[in-house]
């Protein structure tokens, strides 16, 4: 199986991601994304059938923070929090969209796909997905063009920046069905008791 990751982070995310990484394999989870944003770090992981419990969220959350606390990959304080993909869930492997297939992405790329294909410099996409064939992706666009406009999208999984589901009642109903048989990713979130840690001397 093809477990290559869209490379999402950068900066102090992409430290943490590098870091945490064996301990997630180790537990036998898969990272899915990694934010730093107003001194919240947000760790988002799933096992590899897309399930991720409160439990499995704190088990985590133990696991990384000697990890993070040691590596010192963070300067200052931070709010630790770790969570499941949810419903409407980030794209960041091309086993992602074969298992959504048939909903609604946005996807966005690197670079824009190539003139003759009638995109002009577009990077940004929202259809249904389809099947991916190798590693190509592909979107089925909605018909809100004009007649002659392409009626479809494939691009490289590599060429891809961004991926995210669209939050649909297909999708809804899709995640309440699967409520009543066992243990989902829809939304389990787990936030260090002590919210606020740091790794500044003293």
């Amino acid at each position: 199986m093809d477990d290559r990751r869209l490379e999402v982070e950068s900066g102090p995310a992409r430290r943490v991601a590098d870091v945490i990484e064996p301990t997630l394999q180790s537990m036998g989870l898969r990272l899915v994304r990694v934010k730093f944003t107003g001194g919240t770090l947000q760790i988002m992981a799933e096992r590899p059938d897309g399930t991720m419990t409160v439990d499995d969220c704190a088990a985590l959350s133990r696991a990384v923070s000697p990890v993070l606390d040691v590596e010192d990959a963070i300067q200052g304080s931070y709010n630790l929090e770790v969570s499941s993909p949810g419903i409407d869930r980030p794209l960041v492997r091309l086993e992602d969209f074969e298992r959504w297939a048939g909903h609604l992405a946005r996807v966005e790329l690197k670079t824009p796909l190539a003139p003759d294909l009638g995109f002009g410099s577009r990077r940004r996409f929202r259809g249904i997905i389809a099947a991916p064939e190798g590693d190509m992706v592909k979107l089925v666009l909605p018909p809100d063009g004009k007649p002659e406009d392409p009626t479809e999208v494939t691009f490289d999984f590599d060429n891809i920046s961004d991926a995210k589901l669209v939050l649909t009642d297909e999708l809804l109903a899709l995640a309440k069905e699967r409520a009543k048989s066992g243990p989902l990713s829809d939304g389990s979130e787990y936030e260090e008791p002590d919210d606020q840690r740091s790794n500044e001397d003293g």
